[in-house]
């Protein structure tokens, strides 16, 4: 079993009124020495925005803005900007998003040059009908029962349905062009899904939806296939490149008498093909069991966001109880060394 580290919490929520009822699901990079935190910022009411901060190492915030960095400005989005994710692709920082608007929640993405000024370019997710998606998706064959389970529509009595979309969140890019072209995995639940292959993100047209969907099945990177993650999963943290592979920490949920319960996950993925899995650890790399992490708004969640290197040791910003901002750490080495000894078949 590997030798991980609880670092604890790394950032709370303050009195201001932004961030008052919660801080959560954070996305980090490191440019010049300097740790960048856009994170999930909760007001009364669960309307969010994107605070920031920066750390002067991985476990010490030394500034923080009192103000939010992204906000609402969108319908698609008129209720909050959720569960950041940030990537440097070809001196563009891409920060992709969930946009929530009290009823549906869509992937979007803003990109930066300089992490300061940021422009929005909406959702890069489809916005498709559920019966449309079911009908698509099985084109070819029927899908895993828990699609439908997790996929229908729900009973508001002042909402038409027509204004109703299939959930599709946790869009997480890979940091790099892959054989020169874009990718991206996402997640409509129970399962991750990939996208890749794009010239820009222009490309992600209906009609690119549409044929996307027509062969779904293809598209499925990983399903649950542990305990830790039976019911479904997400993604976490942008891959990370190994020589390896990519390094992909995500997020498995199981369904307990208590509730769910999300642990971080641990894979490798072929570097040129990524569709390919490598590895796959078995058991979660780390899971509910501190007290930030137990009790919170949400009980007994590891939602892993965010990841950096630093002097060799992978240290995984998480949001805990879905209430504060906390670190886990492995050296990195260990890691990889693991997770190759469960080569998937």
């Amino acid at each position: 079993m590997l030798s991980l580290r609880k670092d604890g919490v790394v950032l709370n929520k303050t009195l201001l009124g932004f961030e008052s009822h919660a801080v959560l699901n954070p996305a980090v990079i490191m440019r010049d020495g300097k740790i960048h935190m856009f994170y999930r910022a909760v007001a009364l009411g669960n309307y969010s925005t994107i605070g920031y901060c920066t750390l002067s190492s991985p476990l010490v915030v030394d500034s923080r803005k009192d103000v939010p960095v992204l906000f609402p400005q969108f319908d698609f989005e008129c209720q909050g900007l959720e569960d950041p994710r940030i990537v440097l692709i070809d001196d563009v920082y891409y920060l992709t998003y969930t946009g929530f608007d009290g009823f549906n929640a869509l992937g979007a993405v803003a990109t930066s040059k300089d992490l300061v000024v940021w422009e929005k370019h909406g959702l890069i997710v489809p916005k498709i009908a559920i019966e449309e998606f079911r009908h698509l998706s099985q084109t070819r064959g029927a899908l895993n029962e828990k699609y439908h389970r997790f996929n229908k529509v729900p009973i508001f009595s002042d909402v038409q349905p027509h204004k109703l979309f299939l959930w599709d969140k946790n869009v997480v890019f890979f940091p790099r062009k892959i054989n020169g072209k874009f990718a991206f995995i996402h997640r409509i639940k129970p399962d991750i899904q990939l996208v890749q292959g794009l010239d820009s993100i222009s490309d992600l047209t209906p009609d690119y939806w549409q044929k996307y969907f027509l062969s779904f099945s293809e598209n499925i990177l990983l399903s649950p296939e542990f305990p830790h993650e039976v019911s479904y999963m997400g993604g976490g943290c942008p891959p990370i490149e190994t020589e390896a592979g990519w390094l992909l920490i995500y997020h498995g949920v199981h369904d307990t008498v208590e509730g769910y319960v999300y642990s971080a996950c641990a894979a490798l993925l072929d570097l040129d093909h990524p569709e390919k899995v490598i590895a796959r650890l078995p058991y979660p790399l780390f899971y509910p069991e501190e007290w930030w992490e137990r009790q919170g708004e949400v009980n007994n969640v590891c939602f892993p966001s965010g990841a950096l290197v630093y002097d060799d040791r992978l240290y995984v910003y998480y949001g805990a109880a879905d209430e504060r901002i906390a670190v886990a750490s492995v050296m990195m080495k260990s890691l990889i060394d693991e997770l190759l000894k469960y080569p998937n078949p």
